[in-house]
């Protein structure tokens, strides 16, 4: 997986980039959506098999869970503007998987569990995978993790911004 700040920065980024007076709440929902689909490693500790359709990088990461999800804070949360909330929160969730399968490890994200439970990796895997674990983070697997994601996640994330920031500003 990608490490909770890749996944951040593209919620983020989303967000900004659909629609920059968004309130501070799909702000934080984006974030969090974007971050979401790795509490399924609790299913670690409930002994739930990785290849499992509830497994890592199962169900969580697919393409129903963000629509489901999506639907769900458009619902709840999303009243003055459905759409809005509805798509920025779609595809913050469906970020994490597009960011997991282009990482080094793992074995693959199930993108259409439940109709499928094959897991598919893109055929760029240039991210580092993270390490589970806050304390396997902080080393040197976690600092290549870091400068990967510098790479190919801040780094995009930021000329995407800042193109949109001059666009504006010569409107």
């Amino acid at each position: 997986m990608a490490s909770i700040f890749g996944h951040s920065v593209v919620g983020y980024t989303i967000t900004k980039s659909i629609n920059s007076r968004q309130t501070k709440w799909l702000l934080l929902a984006a974030i969090f959506s974007a971050i979401l689909p790795d509490f399924d490693v609790i299913g670690f500790k409930m002994g739930i098999p990785y290849m499992s359709p509830f497994g890592h990088r199962g169900f969580t990461h697919s393409i129903v869970f963000a629509l489901l999800w999506a639907s769900l804070l458009m619902i709840t949360l999303g009243k003055e503007n459905k759409k809005l909330w509805f798509l920025v929160i779609f595809l913050s969730t469906v970020s994490h998987g597009i960011l997991d399968a282009m990482t080094t490890g793992g074995m693959g994200v199930g993108f259409f569990i439940p109709f499928d439970n094959d897991r598919f990796f893109f055929p760029f895997q240039v991210i580092k995978v993270s390490p589970l674990g806050i304390k396997k983070f902080f080393s040197e697997w976690g600092i290549q993790v870091i400068f990967s994601e510098f790479k190919y996640i801040f780094i995009p994330c930021s000329l995407i911004l800042l193109i949109l920031y001059v666009f504006k500003k010569l409107k």
